[in-house]
């Protein structure tokens, strides 16, 4: 590898890292403005103008705040919990095209072909070294609940394990759909998003309705948000597999947390969005289109959890498995039909819409008629 291009690569990590470290900040501070207004209250006001200054406020406390380590604790698997799920977080995010085009850095003649802002790897299996590298993260959050030596932690890290388990085969699955559309080179994000824009194509969202909702659903249940926030109900846990956790080291698994979220909203955004384009057909594009994009799909992520109750435990394995997986496989089977017949990308939205719908139905009567 070229030496510049190396350097540029630490250079684009570092950047990224930072970027996703302050986003993560003002994320908290934007969750709580928002939610305070859904509840008619008026939130974190205070520090600084409009309340700008209290994540770093918060960050301060966490700092200074007395690190605590349980008599039961196992010592190096405890503090190195935390250090899993930040990283694979960060790491996650390195494949990811937040702007198709190459500035501020322009197209140095060492760069290879696609080489993008902020993507610090760009290669053929970006979406395999994803889901390989986000399935780690259940890994932090069981050794850390375990290592804990506390039941309600250790109850936790189960949870997290059962959960993270169920809903990643259903998000993997319904990924697989529109990656059978793309063809050719699916596993890179490049490709992913040059695909949206060709004649003829659209946005993956519009073609795959379905696989989009699947994704979104499973992605809420893979970052432990509500309301499926099971690993860590405070009403039953105390705060789940992070209870012992005190200061910066609980922070790390908040960070985490948050970051996993922008990671989701990403992919999603690149997968079926069209990325950093403007519109289908339309090759305008930006990185600030990209910000607004995920700027949209995490305020979902706020509004779904000041709006619905968390569900019970057997409700989570019943959409995961009797609901989304079902549907995901589905999806898939008329995917694969739609591109053996060669399908136009509106036949898949009509196939898809269509067989929902009636299984929708069939099950309405089929309740009604065990109800009479």
């Amino acid at each position: 590898m070229n030496a510049y291009l190396a350097l540029e690569v630490v250079i684009r990590a570092v950047i990224t890292a930072a970027l996703l470290q302050l986003a993560f900040a003002m994320m908290t501070r934007w969750e709580r403005r928002a939610m305070a207004r859904m509840q008619w209250r008026i939130g974190p006001n205070r520090a600084g103008p409009w309340g700008l200054l209290q994540p770093f406020a918060d960050g301060l406390k966490l700092l200074f705040k007395e690190q605590l380590m349980p008599d039961n604790a196992r010592p190096f698997l405890y503090l190195f919990a935390p250090c899993i799920s930040l990283v694979v977080a960060l790491t996650s995010f390195s494949v990811i095209p937040m702007q198709m085009s190459n500035w501020p850095f322009g197209t140095p003649s060492y760069a290879p072909e696609g080489h993008h802002l902020f993507q610090i790897a760009d290669i053929n299996v970006g979406v395999l070294f994803l889901l390989g590298i986000t399935s780690l993260s259940v890994y932090g959050i069981v050794l850390g609940g375990w290592a804990s030596g506390n039941k309600y932690s250790l109850i936790g890290s189960v949870r997290a394990s059962a959960q993270m388990i169920s809903y990643e085969l259903a998000l993997g699955t319904a990924l697989l759909s529109p990656l059978m559309m793309v063809g050719e080179n699916a596993l890179s994000f490049d490709r992913i998003v040059n695909f949206q824009m060709e004649p003829g194509s659209a946005w993956l969202i519009m073609s795959q309705p379905l696989a989009a909702v699947i994704f979104f659903i499973s992605a809420l249940a893979e970052t432990n948000r509500a309301p499926f926030d099971l690993p860590e109900a405070e009403q039953e846990l105390g705060a789940g597999f992070h209870t012992e956790y005190s200061g910066m080291r609980f922070s790390l698994f908040f960070m985490a947390e948050y970051i996993a979220m922008i990671t989701v909203s990403s992919v999603l955004v690149s997968v079926f969005l069209g990325g950093s384009y403007l519109f289908p057909w339309v090759q305008v594009e930006s990185f600030f289109i990209y910000f607004l994009k995920v700027m949209f799909l995490m305020f979902c992520f706020i509004w779904i959890r000041a709006t619905f109750p968390r569900f019970r435990y057997d409700q989570l394995m019943n959409i995961g498995w009797r609901v989304l997986l079902p549907l995901a496989l589905l999806n898939l089977a008329l995917t694969a039909i739609g591109v053996v017949t060669q399908m136009p990308w509106w036949g898949y939205t009509v196939t898809i819409v269509g067989a929902v719908c009636l299984l929708y139905a069939v099950g309405k009567l089929s309740r009604r008629q065990e109800h009479h």
